[in-house]
């Protein structure tokens, strides 16, 4: 969606700032800032209303004392409560799912090794894979920790370098080691309190709630190649998928 273009009556400067916050709300309600939820810079609105800082800046402050924007420093104004969707419909990795909403989400290698495969995770990934790779990463959108992936892998993933495995998501990491495509996933949602070190990684305090996905990827060929975690910040993601109705048989 494009911005409106109505202009701005100026017969009392006084008022510029009110019909300013007015057309941007009216705009964000319309969606016209999907899917980031970023406002343009405080130079960009400047220009395209003709106004001086002083008035976009009352604008902007209306607009967040109405809970209408929230203003992040060094980062820039966006839509309060944005929601970042994971659809559970179709099969995607944590970074393509954020990707597709027009973000450019980072992910952060917190830690790459070699570890023994604990029982339960060696139960899902095949009782002859003793070892495994353990991938923790963090996604960050605009310089904040979304949500801490942990990820065990087949240990062949260690030929990867540190920016492969950094820059590629999971499902490509897997593709181009196997040549075999992901094609199903098992996936389970709950919840829990943030304990220190998730508290500390995700820059939140301890006890704080968040959404935990588990899933389970299997290959072409059946094989189950990633057994993963997601600790997830809950404020501004939800999950959601389509249902449809499907009548009982007699």
């Amino acid at each position: 969606m494009k911005p409106s273009s109505s202009t701005l009556a100026r017969e009392n400067a006084a008022s510029l700032y009110l019909q300013i916050a007015s057309l941007l709300h009216e705009e964000i309600n319309r969606g016209v800032y999907d899917p980031s939820g970023k406002l343009p810079s405080e130079a960009a609105l400047c220009q395209r209303f003709s106004v001086s800082r002083v008035t976009v800046r009352l604008a902007l402050d209306k607009l967040t004392e109405e809970n209408v924007v929230e203003r992040k420093q060094g980062k820039g104004t966006f839509v309060a409560g944005k929601q970042l969707r994971h659809g559970l419909d179709t099969l995607r990795s944590f970074h393509e799912s954020l990707v597709i909403q027009g973000l450019k989400p980072e992910m952060r290698i917190l830690s790459r090794h070699i570890v023994h495969t604990p029982d339960n995770v060696r139960n899902s990934l095949g009782v002859n894979m003793e070892r495994s790779l353990l991938l923790e990463r963090l996604h960050v959108v605009d310089g904040e920790p979304i949500a801490l992936g942990r990820s065990y892998l087949p240990v062949e993933v260690e030929t990867l370098s540190w920016e492969q495995t950094e820059q590629q998501p999971t499902y490509a990491i897997l593709e181009s080691l196997t040549g075999l495509r992901v094609v199903r996933a098992d996936i389970g949602i709950s919840a829990q309190a943030a304990d220190k070190p998730l508290a500390d990684s995700l820059k939140i305090t301890v006890g704080m709630p968040l959404l935990v996905m588990r899933r389970l990827s299997y290959l072409s060929n059946e094989d189950c190649c990633d057994h993963s975690v997601f600790y997830i910040r809950p404020q501004h993601y939800e999950f959601v998928m389509s249902s449809y109705f499907k009548p009982v048989l007699k």
